[in-house]
């Protein structure tokens, strides 16, 4: 391994990606499936030494360097140009620090809900953050795309053995939709190896080097298009979103949380981190394709959302909403824009994530999700009210909370770029406001009503617990952002520049609508 930053040769990525794997093999491999206590304890434990351990890197991170901190490489594959190239910068450290945390609150939200085969469930849960955290630092795009494809295993399981009743049909479908998608991708990457081969006669992954070739801009085109299919299933932005509803309807609540917070974000990741700099021309020229896309997503997602009646489902089709305006600040080209983007894919994890989670608390408890099962539960659960009533004002944007500042940089990034993209963001805001208090109203408001047996119990200290960590997150970024944004600002100053630089090699000048993109860094932070 080589790397100025790596402290006395320490691998501390490595450590972070494959931690999680031994616990899981040593889950399989050494406890008996009898022993569910002792599983669980195990499994919590390996969650937590990960989300521990992954606080050093917050902690040592130089906001000033705009580069790659604690690198990992090595040749792998010397033949075909495969290297084991591992990197963390301002663009993935909090995506890093949101999976590490997001693991560790699933398997303790998991303790009473999963009563079968727990063995499985925790190491499934445990190879889900290894390849995710894989898919986040890996720089060699061969390496990328192992993780990437390796992270549908352990979620189709999870789905597919642990989910509702239509489990079978939910995991079948959501494995399809992505494979397939990912397929497509494996195709973008290799012509960039092989266009990048016969230019230079460097056969290579690494996305570093390929970065700094100009591709022609026809090739760009077509490659945008597999890496669209790819990472847009992820997203998933419209009309790839269909596997969505249906994965998060059948996944069980912790499956629903990581489904949310995690794996949806690696494809607003793959944009920001491949599609931007290795095919700036193909995204600039698309650039009003894409933010059409996540307009019609904003508004779309937000209808649908207003129809449902079973709040799993409600929830899902809001992450169609909410990850539209994420796509929207990426495909502004400013930096307000990627700003709030990257920040509302944070913000989305914890605001959704938590609303899975006590959705399946209220679950857990009358077996129902339906809208028409239950009402007045603020009267007989106060504490569970008054949590659920934090996580929907963030959801829905309240200053104060962490929706509002993502929603305010993209705001101001897609007024900056055309004011009629801000109309468009304003409504979907409002849209969202609509379902998130008829939601609230239609649960927790008004008489009681319950139509199962027996009283409903408040949330216990355990599940206080669960949760506690999302809501302060919720108001830490809400009322003290300025951390969270300097993590960025180096990082996206540097991928600006660099998609500057890219772009004018493919063609020489900036189009209007990238202008503003190509504003000198430090009068658009302030810095």
């Amino acid at each position: 391994m080589t790397g100025p930053e790596i402290i006395g040769g320490f691998p501390i990525l490595s450590t972070l990606i494959f931690l999680p794997a031994v616990g899981a093999l040593f889950i399989v491999l050494f406890l008996k499936k009898e022993w569910d206590i002792l599983i669980k304890w195990v499994a919590l434990g390996f969650a937590s030494v990960e989300f521990i351990l992954s606080l050093y890197l917050p902690f040592t991170f130089d906001i000033n360097n705009p580069g790659l901190q604690w690198v990992e490489k090595t040749v792998w594959i010397k033949r075909f140009g495969i290297s084991y190239y591992l990197g963390v910068d301002g663009i993935s450290l909090l995506l890093v620090l949101l999976t590490t945390l997001i693991t560790f609150i699933c398997v303790l939200a998991s303790w009473t809900d999963i009563k079968k085969k727990l063995k499985g469930y925790m190491a499934m849960f445990l190879l889900t953050e290894t390849f995710s955290l894989g898919v986040f630092m890996a720089m060699d795009m061969f390496l990328f795309y192992i993780f990437w494809e390796a992270v549908l295993i352990p979620m189709v399981f999870i789905i597919g053995i642990w989910g509702g009743d239509r489990k079978l049909y939910s995991a079948i479908k959501f494995f399809l939709f992505t494979f397939v998608g990912s397929l497509f991708m494996l195709l973008g990457i290799l012509a960039l190896y092989f266009f990048h081969g016969k230019l230079t006669g460097v056969y290579t992954f690494d996305s570093t080097i390929l970065s700094q070739t100009m591709v022609a801009p026809a090739i760009q085109l077509w490659v945008f298009i597999t890496f669209f299919l790819g990472f847009a299933v992820k997203v998933p932005m419209f009309p790839f979103h269909t596997w969505l509803p249906d994965a998060h309807t059948d996944a069980p609540t912790a499956g629903s949380i990581v489904l949310a917070a995690v794996l949806l974000k690696l494809g607003t990741y793959g944009f920001v981190r491949f599609s931007l700099p290795l095919l700036p021309n193909a995204s600039i020229q698309l650039g009003p394709v894409m933010a059409g896309i996540a307009i019609f997503a904003i508004l779309y997602g937000a209808l649908v959302t207003i129809a449902q009646k079973d709040i799993k489902k409600l929830i899902a089709y809001s992450s169609v909403s909410h990850m539209g305006l994420v796509m929207l600040g990426i495909f502004v080209f400013n930096i307000e824009g990627l700003k709030g983007g990257l920040l509302q894919m944070i913000n989305h994890g914890i605001s959704t994530g938590a609303l899975f989670l006590l959705v399946g608390m209220i679950y857990e408890r009358t077996h129902t999700r339906m809208l028409g099962d239950y009402t007045g539960l603020f009267k007989e659960l106060p504490i569970y009210g008054a949590f659920f009533l934090i996580i929907v004002l963030s959801s829905m944007g309240m200053p104060g909370t962490n929706g509002f500042i993502g929603e305010l940089f993209v705001l101001l990034g897609a007024f900056k770029a055309n004011w009629y993209y801000a109309v468009f963001v304003v409504m979907g805001v409002l849209l969202g406001a609509v379902y998130l208090l008829w939601l609230f109203q239609r649960v927790f408001l008004g008489n009681y009503y319950y139509g199962g047996k027996g009283p409903l119990l408040d949330l216990s200290f355990r599940e206080i617990i669960v949760a506690l960590p999302l809501l302060i997150m919720v108001f830490w970024i809400g009322l003290f952002p300025r951390p969270f944004l300097r993590v960025m600002d180096a990082s996206l100053n540097n991928l600006v520049k660099q998609v500057e630089i890219n772009y004018k090699k493919g063609s020489g000048e900036v189009p209007a609508n990238a202008a503003a993109m190509f504003e000198p860094a430090g009068e658009r932070t302030g810095r």
